[in-house]
């Protein structure tokens, strides 16, 4: 299983981005996807997760600015956030099944002014 994560970089405070996870080798459609982050001297934390049904679940600290999603076609799974704050400067982790399946290696997001 490959999980490659893509999209993230620097953004000023307010500003918005969108990654992307790219997974081949298994069903895509068959498993839940997820993200979860690591700020720095802190835990991971998820932050959203989508079931096979589409239907999706988010942590407050990201509820309302953060929306996940998924093609299936394209065996890809997305995080648009918005209204982005310092506090979102984090690591972000694409998991397959909460990382029980699979985790890609991260793409870093930076906000800072």
């Amino acid at each position: 299983v490959q999980v490659v994560e893509s999209g993230g970089g620097p953004v000023q405070p307010g500003g918005s981005l969108r990654l992307s996870c790219a997974v081949s080798g298994l069903h895509f459609s068959a498993h839940i996807m997820g993200w979860q982050r690591r700020v720095p001297g802190k835990g991971l934390e998820t932050i959203a997760t989508i079931y096979r049904s589409g239907n999706a679940s988010y942590a407050d600290s990201v509820k309302g600015r953060f929306t996940i999603s998924r093609d299936n076609a394209k065996n890809t799974v997305y995080l648009q956030m918005t209204s982005l704050k310092p506090d979102d400067t984090a690591m972000y982790y694409c998991l397959i099944d909460y990382g029980s399946n699979g985790r890609g290696r991260g793409t870093q997001v930076t906000v800072s002014s």
